[in-house]
């Protein structure tokens, strides 16, 4: 079976139900059930706290806000960054400042060690906020947990729609490669690396049927890590540090911008130079798990949002955009009337 057709069993599953390690070959589910509390022991749920980044960004405390929320694990919490500033949500919120030139009012409900199945708390929470826009980064621990891929990607598409059909842009960094993780060894490293790559192939399939746009995290860091990891890593070795959350910031913030209407014309328009290309949903997310700082989102071919081989989707090669230094936020306030959100 092809990992186009793998990753669309696992959808296809995670849609209707389904048990099993769809399309993982039972001997590798065996290996992961044997060595999996390994992973766990080595940096499963930490106790530790995340920065806290909450609060109005820009120079503009008041006046009419993008109202941006992060969902999500240890990742998005920022867990790892030297400081609020330094979080993976504090960054991309200092990047919307910048484009839309407004005040941006950010909430974080990510937890450190959560799944797909925390993401049905964690919407309840950000729907409150009555988001602009959700960056959700998600699946590390549904790995290292053996959650069951299609349970996890039902868990998360559920989770888009919901904001979707509350009036939300949907950005969601699929599961990163954990075979790139310096305290995963072999065979664990090997078994990792598909799993977690399957795992994000389905994440783009379901994000995108259900109205939300993937960025693929996959490799992103995997080569600076390796070269720098004194750098790169926090000191678990295992979650980014502030420099690793700068360039994944660097990558997700044009489709956050784009989801938006915040970048300029000529960067919203696919280039096929780049590799930008239309293609059957399922196709696309196996390109893009291999490719990190890929961007998938819905499309059309003579105006059809699907053909023989099911959805279309767009496949874009993303600029990455630089970003300032935040600067310490407004803390923010609960008394103030919603029209100045």
């Amino acid at each position: 079976m092809t990992r186009a057709g793998s990753a669309r069993r696992v959808a296809t599953a995670a849609a209707y139900g389904g048990g099993g390690l769809v399309g993982f070959g039972a001997a590798a589910a065996g290996l992961l059930v044997a060595e999996g509390f390994l992973a766990r022991r080595t940096f499963g749920l930490r106790k530790e706290s995340a920065p806290y980044a909450d609060g109005y960004y820009g120079p503009k405390r008041r006046g009419t806000s993008l109202r941006f929320v992060m969902l999500g694990d240890s990742s998005a919490a920022g867990l790892g960054a030297d400081g609020p500033l330094e979080t993976l949500g504090a960054v991309l919120a200092q990047g919307l400042v910048e484009a839309a030139e407004r005040p941006v009012r950010f909430v974080n409900v990510s937890t450190v060690g959560a799944r797909s199945a925390d993401l049905e708390s964690q919407v309840t929470r950000a729907l409150i906020l009555k988001p602009h826009v959700a960056v959700i980064l998600i699946g590390g621990n549904d790995v290292t947990h053996l959650t069951r891929p299609q349970t996890a990607v039902r868990d998360l598409g559920q989770a888009v729609a919901r904001l979707v059909d509350a009036g939300s842009e949907v950005v969601v960094g699929t599961c990163p490669d954990l075979g790139s993780v310096k305290p995963i060894r072999e065979p664990l490293r090997t078994v990792a690396r598909r799993l977690s790559r399957q795992l994000a192939a389905a994440q783009t399939i379901a994000v995108v049927e259900a109205g939300g746009r993937s960025v693929s995290l996959g490799n992103l860091l995997g080569p600076e890590f390796s070269e720098f990891p004194d750098e790169m890593f926090a000191h678990d070795q295992f979650h980014p540090s502030s420099r690793g959350y700068a360039m994944a910031a660097q990558a997700i913030l044009p489709s956050v911008l784009d989801s938006l209407g915040l970048l300029p014309p000529d960067e919203r328009v696919p280039d096929e130079r780049l590799g930008d290309a239309l293609l059957p949903v399922s196709v696309a997310a196996v390109s893009a798990a291999d490719a990190g700082g890929t961007e998938v989102s819905g499309g059309r071919v003579s105006g059809e949002e699907r053909g023989p081989r099911g959805r279309w989707a767009q496949l874009r090669h993303r600029i990455s955009r630089p970003v300032s230094k935040a600067e310490k936020p407004a803390p923010l306030s609960t008394d103030m009337p919603d029209e100045e959100f």
